[in-house]
């Protein structure tokens, strides 16, 4: 599986280098930065972290880079 599958089957914007919010974190929203996937999760780094670690695409997450919903409305007309 590759990214273009979790966009797809997921419909989420995620790309390598895409910046994320995760938002599971008990001490409160952390940034990071999408860096693979793996099958049909992504890794991301969080800021601070040396490591990478695999996230469920959907899961706890808001993509920073991508369009806000009230966007893509305006795109589609």
């Amino acid at each position: 599986m590759s990214m273009e599958w979790v966009r797809k089957n997921y419909g989420v914007p995620a790309k390598r280098g895409g910046r994320v919010e995760y938002t599971g974190d008990k001490s409160g929203p952390r940034l990071g930065t999408i860096t693979a996937s793996v099958g049909p999760r992504i890794r991301i780094r969080l800021d601070g972290d040396k490591d990478a670690l695999i996230y469920h695409p959907t899961w706890e997450l808001r993509y920073l880079d991508a369009p806000s919903p009230q966007t893509r409305e305006r795109a589609q007309k």
